[in-house]
């Protein structure tokens, strides 16, 4: 996708090197980041420098390869296999991706290892943007029916940032707005702000900006009554981790969304490849839910009128706040799931018959 007219992937390997996007200095500044170790990929992933289920098992693969260029031993490689997956739970892709690579390099020779390392690592990062691009065909078809009877302007309510700054290119709820938007079809998308990071005002209205699609950035309690008043046409969200049986764990918030959506019958999907489903965790409840530093919550950050990056305290300082990361949507108030294979009801028969 594009910044400043020139294309851009969120993450790619150069002369041994793994370089990045920091989306913590996003939308104020564009820079480029070097991973030269695997600690470099692991404090990528903690800092949210990197972050978005697709992205971070990349980084993961990535950092992987750094761990064999640095020193090419087993036993060093499998510490960081696990450093990487305790990084950040939430999101299974970061398990998917390094259990893959994992299973790829076991029994293979020094002399190979690092080439076949690379090769694994490359093979993720492109499945992954063919995923991406699939979700976006499947889910134009689901804009173009709304248009075709509306012969207006398509409102789109998504929230945090499912964009192509999570994944690798095109991106998994952005995907069928993109494709949409390259068809003529005029689309106009509700951007959540998503407190505590503002990762729908920081990062989805930039790469919407920059694409020259419509966008209007609102906080995050103002999707119900832009539902009640017949502003929304249909909500597509992105997700951490989906369960076999349509249980959806996404940005916190997007269960209230929802349940917004069910009360005013507008159609809310999940965008996601099947590298985010989760196959074998049954209950919901045993999702690890990330709980962050509270500080995200007592401070922001925002550029002064010297164009200066600062962060101030917004609440009392003897204020506690609680900074869980994720919340589940239960799959009876998903209208369906958006994925590379097609759209399947959220449940456990409709992902087996779409994934046989």
């Amino acid at each position: 996708m594009k910044i400043e007219g020139k294309e851009f992937r969120t993450i790619w390997f150069d002369n041994y090197v793994v370089k990045i996007i920091d989306q913590t200095k996003l939308p104020h500044q564009f820079i480029v980041k070097e991973l030269k170790t695997v600690k470099d990929a692991i404090n990528a992933i903690k800092t949210m420098e990197v972050r978005g289920a697709p992205l971070i098992g990349a980084t993961a693969a990535y950092g992987l390869v750094l761990s064999i260029i640095e020193k090419s031993d087993l036993s060093y490689l499998k510490k960081s296999s696990e450093d990487l997956i305790a990084s950040r739970p939430t999101a299974i892709n970061l398990k998917w991706a390094v259990d893959r690579m994992m299973r790829k390099l076991s029994g293979v020779n020094d002399k190979e290892i690092l080439k076949l390392a690379i090769e694994e690592s490359k093979a993720i990062v492109e499945e992954d943007v063919g995923f991406c691009k699939s979700i976006g065909l499947n889910g134009l078809k689901l804009i173009k029916e709304i248009s075709d009877n509306k012969k207006d302007t398509v409102n789109i309510l998504t929230h945090c940032n499912a964009g192509w700054l999570a994944t690798i290119d095109w991106g998994t709820a952005t995907s069928p707005i993109y494709h949409a938007h390259q068809q003529g079809i005029k689309v106009h998308v509700w951007v959540d702000e998503t407190r505590p990071r503002n990762q729908g005002a920081n990062l989805t209205s930039y790469e919407l900006n920059e694409e020259g699609i419509p966008n209007t950035v609102i906080t995050d309690n103002a999707g119900g009554i832009l539902m009640q008043r017949g502003q929304v046409d249909m909500c597509i969200v992105g997700t951490d981790r989906t369960l076999s049986n349509g249980d959806v764990c996404n940005k916190i918030g997007t269960y209230l969304k929802a349940l917004s959506a069910k009360d005013n019958k507008v159609p809310f999907y999940v965008a996601l490849p099947s590298s985010t489903i989760d196959w074998s965790t049954k209950d919901h409840k045993l999702i690890p839910i990330e709980e962050r530093n509270s500080e995200e919550l007592s401070h922001v950050e925002g550029m002064d009128e010297n164009n200066e990056i600062k962060k101030v305290r917004i609440y009392p300082q003897k204020s506690k706040s609680l900074n869980l990361a994720f919340d589940v949507t239960p799959a009876k108030l998903v209208t369906g799931l958006i994925t590379e294979k097609g759209i399947c009801e959220a449940s456990e028969k409709g992902l087996k018959d779409l994934f046989k």
